[in-house]
């Protein structure tokens, strides 16, 4: 091992040290004495329900860890969003369990939960998965009412969902183990099944205090809404629980006894553990995002006995495409590679730049794995398409719309990890969010921007600058630094992996040693939804 390896992995390493803090503060929600107050209402917290849930030892993943970090400060804050989320499995069942954080705002909504809400139940539709909502929320948080409640992707769209996804045969549990009012109530009643925790779940649209103000009547919350009342009464609720561990249990139970799905059918063998040792990432990724390193070695401590059967090797050499497994799922990678390379004709390309050939190889093979049904996993570390004269003159936009198209209407399921750089249009070419994978993380290591912060910084600090002097300013050196320092600061900090996670651009921020079980509960969990259309790229310039 060489001192650059040394200072890479210790660099990469305290990353990964900030990311496990940065973390355990998270799953505090709002804090222990809230804790200790669920507690003492006997009540479990939503992170202890979900562990109870799900089968004791099992591999889980957790969706959207980071949401809302560092948003709503003058709001007190919103610790993951205000609601927990995990892919796992119960009694041998893969599915997903959303559940409300009543130590943050009551479990209240914001902006940012409904997202998260919506993002649980976009995976469930995708791939089929059973969803098990845990309810305990104060609705909608009143401050914030105008940006969560009218528009498309907002509160409503929850209840379209649980609709659709009664008509595609999705099976809903719902699990009402506090508050549930309002709006909110509609979710377990539109659930496949539902459930009620005695003298702490309750369910109404409006309260006590509503009603007496609305109408005139005097009546409490448990009479109005209680487990008795939904249970024995009127007959909305389908079961009545002693306490939290006892409608968990019913849950199993119910789970416990739904048939097998339809498989897709994507290829698995045995797994096999990676031949080389997966911790030699930490040393081989680069401290500096600008600094070049070799992807086939990250990618040979990714798959499976360090094997990888490499498409096109010599062409368009910027991007790595090749087959390979991974938990012994068969997968087609793309993956940007970061090294200089050189051309058949002598030519240098940099590492990380997408080229016409690269481009052209990419759209080729993603369209070979469609034909073959094999899900595709891109990797990312690219700071964009190359330009120039000699680059436009070469066709790279017309290659790079066809990669685009090509990832686009892709139709095996897509799953991307950023270990590095994420930047401009190569954020789309290689699959980034806004082109549906079906999971998209990241590494500590990450960066997503529309370009670099040293670039982007340069920029804008030259357009402010002139807009100084137009104004009959002076702009000196110092000046021009001081306004550099300042952008780059305010742009390094948007380009953060945390920032990204925080608005749901990225699923998780994860130790690159969990890349392989992410990918692997992934597919398993596309495996749930067979493909229904076919492949076709539509209209393209060749």
């Amino acid at each position: 091992m060489d001192l650059n390896f040394n200072k890479n992995e210790d660099h990469n390493k305290l990353l990964l040290s900030d990311l496990k803090q940065k973390f355990a503060k998270v799953k505090l929600g709002g804090g222990e004495k809230r804790i200790e107050k669920l507690h003492a209402e006997g009540k479990m917290t939503a992170r202890e329900r979900i562990a109870y849930l799900l089968d004791e030892g099992s591999k889980n993943i957790e969706i959207g860890g980071f949401v809302g970090d560092g948003m709503y400060a003058e709001h007190g804050g919103c610790p993951s969003g205000g609601v927990v989320i995990k892919i796992g499995y119960i009694r041998g069942k893969q599915c997903i369990v959303v559940a409300n954080d009543a130590t943050v705002k009551a479990g209240a909504w914001f902006p940012i939960t409904g997202k998260k809400n919506l993002r649980a139940q976009e995976i469930a539709m995708e791939n089929r998965l059973p969803i098990i909502y845990l309810v305990d929320s104060a609705g909608v948080y009143l401050p914030l009412q105008d940006e969560i409640f009218p528009d498309k992707e907002h509160f409503g769209r929850i209840f379209r969902n649980n609709a659709q996804m009664s008509s595609m045969g999705i099976t809903q549990i719902s699990a009402v183990m506090g508050s549930c009012v309002a709006g909110g109530a509609y979710l377990p009643i539109m659930s496949d099944e539902a459930l009620i925790v005695d003298k702490t779940g309750s369910i109404f649209l409006a309260g006590s205090y509503l009603v007496k103000a609305a109408i005139g009547e005097t009546i409490d919350n448990e009479t109005l809404g209680g487990a008795t009342t939904h249970c024995e009464i009127s007959g909305v609720t389908d079961y009545k629980a002693k306490d939290d561990k006892d409608a968990l249990d019913k849950i199993k139970n119910i789970i416990d006894k739904i048939g097998d799905y339809d498989k897709a059918g994507f290829n698995r063998i045995k797994a096999e553990k990676p031949a080389l040792e997966p911790k030699d990432i930490y040393g081989i990724l680069p401290k500096a995002r600008n600094e070049q390193y070799d992807m086939m070695e990250i990618i040979n401590r990714l798959v499976d006995n360090s094997e990888f059967e490499a498409y096109k090797e010599g062409y368009g050499q910027t991007i790595i495409t090749g087959y390979a497994r991974i938990d012994g799922w068969a997968v087609g990678i793309v993956a940007n590679q970061r090294k200089v390379v050189k051309t058949k004709k002598g030519e240098m390309q940099f590492g990380g730049v997408i080229y016409s050939d690269s481009a052209d190889k990419a759209t080729r093979f993603i369209a070979n794995c469609n034909q073959k049904k094999i899900p595709l996993v891109f990797v990312q570390d690219v700071t964009g398409f190359m330009v120039g004269s000699k680059s436009e003159q070469g066709g790279i936009i017309k290659d790079g719309a066809k990669m685009v198209n090509a990832v686009s209407n892709s139709v095996v399921p897509k799953f991307t990890v950023i270990v590095g750089n994420s930047y401009g249009a190569g954020n789309y070419a290689m699959c980034g969010k806004a082109y549906d994978p079906r999971l998209i993380f990241a590494w500590p290591s990450a960066e997503l921007a529309v370009m670099g912060g040293t670039q982007a910084a340069k920029v804008l600090a030259q357009i402010e600058a002139s807009s100084l002097k137009a104004k009959g300013e002076i702009v000196d050196e110092a000046k021009e630094a001081e306004l550099f320092a300042k952008i780059k600061a305010r742009y390094d900090e948007q380009t953060s992996p945390y920032y990204a996670a925080s608005r749901l651009w990225t699923d998780a921020i994860i130790d690159p040693l969990d890349t392989r079980t992410w990918i692997s509960m992934g597919i398993e969990a596309a495996n749930h939804a067979p493909i229904q259309k076919q492949f076709n790229l539509g209209v393209i310039q060749v």
